[in-house]
């Protein structure tokens, strides 16, 4: 079987008729590996994306701390040892997201509501694996560690679909934990739609944001957990965000030391009084009875230090003021003099 020539062997091959000497066989990518061609996602000019690079960068972010906070109640509440991770943020359209669904597959309307906005009129929607929802279902009513496979055709009992709803409740309340860095939202379970493929809550062709979540049970399987952001919804959740950066930028620029200083005056501040500390065993403690005296090794008209918070900050003289006792402020207790006299205790 003849061996097949490379271009650059043939070039030297003719360089060499040409100069009258033969130049030796050189065999070029001899063992080397072919480089793997790097494929590209294709760009749907027809439909461009809605959201900036930044923006998914903050959704990533948001479900990557809700991916975090998730797994550690899930192992909480229901005994289940899972590794919840953020496998994709993209954004899609909607059709992609309710064309991945079977027959027999439930979908969670989740409603958002926010203080600026209120509630929103479009939901998000999730959906979790039946895998997940059985293993969990079954630890809520007292299983055992194993971990349950079902298979894909499996449909929900109306007693499991009502715990279905729970074990979602628990889902989705970890999201606003997940916002909480950007922006203050809460989720609330609207209802479980037995036939999602059906559910035309938005256009087909909206821009959504779906995220794709890998739930590891034990090592043993691979749950996963779909949630369907849609465009009207996070322009609301990002418009929120951005105002509050913008808020937060000019802020910083401001003199607002008058605006400290105003709230400084009307907080509140527990103010305690000490005549002396005097140190009782645990036996004596134990023996008091109602009338026995404590000394305090200092006499009654001896001046009381003034503690503000956790700190002596005053000298005072017990009195009364109306019928009340009070201590009139004699002196402030400085740094200097505080240091002197815990040296000399």
């Amino acid at each position: 079987m003849a061996d097949v020539l490379s271009q650059s062997q043939i070039d030297a091959l003719l360089k060499s008729m040409q100069g009258g000497t033969a130049q030796p066989e050189v065999k070029e990518n001899v063992g080397k590996p072919e480089p793997i061609e790097k494929k590209y996602r294709k760009y749907d000019f027809y439909s461009p994306r809605k959201f900036t690079k930044e923006k998914m960068k903050i959704l990533n972010s948001v479900f990557e701390n809700y991916a975090r906070i998730l797994t550690s109640q899930v192992n909480g509440i229901f005994r289940v040892m899972t590794d919840i991770t953020v496998m994709e943020v993209q954004e899609k359209r909607y059709y992609e997201y309710v064309n991945s669904f079977q027959e027999n597959d439930c979908m969670t309307l989740v409603d958002t509501v926010m203080p600026e906005k209120g509630r929103q009129n479009v939901p998000m929607m999730l959906h979790i694996t039946p895998g997940l929802v059985i293993t969990l279902i079954n630890h809520m009513l007292g299983g055992g560690d194993e971990v349950i496979r079902v298979e894909e055709d499996y449909r929900y009992s109306d007693v499991e679909l009502a715990l279905y709803r729970r074990v979602t409740e628990y889902v989705t309340g970890a999201l606003r934990d997940g916002f909480a860095n950007y922006v203050n939202v809460s989720f609330e379970v609207q209802r479980v739609e037995e036939n999602p493929s059906m559910a035309q809550e938005v256009g087909l062709d909206e821009t959504v944001a779906i995220i794709l979540l890998n739930v590891d049970v034990s090592g043993l399987s691979t749950e996963k957990i779909r949630i369907c952001m849609p465009g009207t919804l996070l322009e609301a959740i990002f418009q929120v965000i951005d105002t509050r950066k913008h808020l937060a930028r000019g802020f910083s620029y401001e003199d607002n030391k008058e605006t400290i200083l105003d709230n400084i005056r009307c907080s509140s501040l527990p103010v305690t009084g000490q005549l002396g500390t005097v140190r009782l065993e645990l036996e004596d403690l134990y023996r008091m009875q109602p009338g026995d005296v404590i000394d305090l090794g200092r006499s009654k008209d001896s001046q009381v230090k003034l503690y503000i918070g956790r700190q002596p900050w005053f000298m005072g003289q017990m009195g009364r003021y109306k019928k009340n006792v009070a201590v009139k402020i004699v002196s402030r207790i400085s740094a200097e003099a505080e240091d002197g006299e815990e040296t000399q205790e």
